[in-house]
């Protein structure tokens, strides 16, 4: 049997990078997939590729109402929703905290921590219904420790708070089967992380121990594991991936 078998998982940010990794990943290992994404162009591409039991759903995280219209389509698809990844994020403008915009640091939460609230508040109805649920929240080594130059304080507070929101629900949620845990990746090789640096990453490579830029898969690797339920009795924690650069 596969290690998802039977699951219904939620992906959101799954057009491209780590949560394309995580949907193509958790289709082959057995699960039904909702793709989530405000790119409809990749996130419908990918779902035809992937087969029947993956759908995409345009998807602006930041709205209530689209978590209340994606989570009835799901349903109504495949199910009660068993796993949720929130993986949307954007890492925001490289500035100053003097010179950081009121808008972009609303933007950067809106995306990255808010969503993160709405799509728990969405979703745990239907993880009740089904009597099991694994949430894993997509943070970062920045909700672990603001260092290595990070974009802005808008980013770090974001991935912060996620780590705290994670641990608040599944304190909440234990008693009902519900396991919620975050993922703090480093620097993974992604469409986000080549856009946000001039020569690929190359520069960091000096700060992580194992000496290399990660690929989305090692992310998914864990993600996939949190999901499934070989993890039945982790819940409330943070899971590093990020090559010893928080041990130093």
């Amino acid at each position: 049997m596969s290690r998802l078998t039977g699951k219904v998982a939620l992906i959101t940010g799954a057009a491209r990078g780590m949560g394309a990794s995580h949907a193509a990943r958790f289709v082959a290992e057995g699960a039904k997939v909702i793709l989530t994404d405000v790119n409809e162009a990749g996130g419908q591409s990918l779902a035809k590729e992937l087969g029947p039991n993956a759908c995409f759903i345009r998807h602006d995280v930041t709205n209530a109402d689209d978590w209340t219209k994606v989570v009835a389509q799901a349903e109504a698809t495949f199910g009660p929703v068993t796993v949720l990844v929130n993986n949307a994020g954007i890492l925001g403008p490289v500035v100053n905290t003097e010179t950081l915009s009121e808008a972009d640091y609303l933007k950067v939460c809106a995306i990255n921590q808010h969503s993160v609230f709405l799509g728990m508040r969405a979703i745990i109805p239907s993880m009740l219904k089904a009597g099991i649920g694994s949430i894993v929240n997509i943070s970062s080594i920045a909700g672990m420790a603001a260092n290595y130059g990070f974009p802005s304080l808008a980013y770090v507070a974001s991935k912060f708070a996620v780590r705290g929101m994670t641990k608040a629900t599944a304190v909440e949620y234990g008693k009902n089967n519900i396991r919620v845990n975050s993922v703090h990746p480093g620097f993974i090789f992604t469409p986000m992380m080549v856009e946000a640096t001039d020569d690929e990453g190359g520069d960091a490579t000096s700060l992580i121990p194992l000496g290399r830029i990660a690929q989305p898969g090692e992310v998914t690797n864990l993600v996939l594991f949190l999901a499934s339920d070989e993890a039945s009795y982790i819940t409330g924690s943070e899971h590093l991936v990020d090559a010893g650069m928080l041990a130093q």
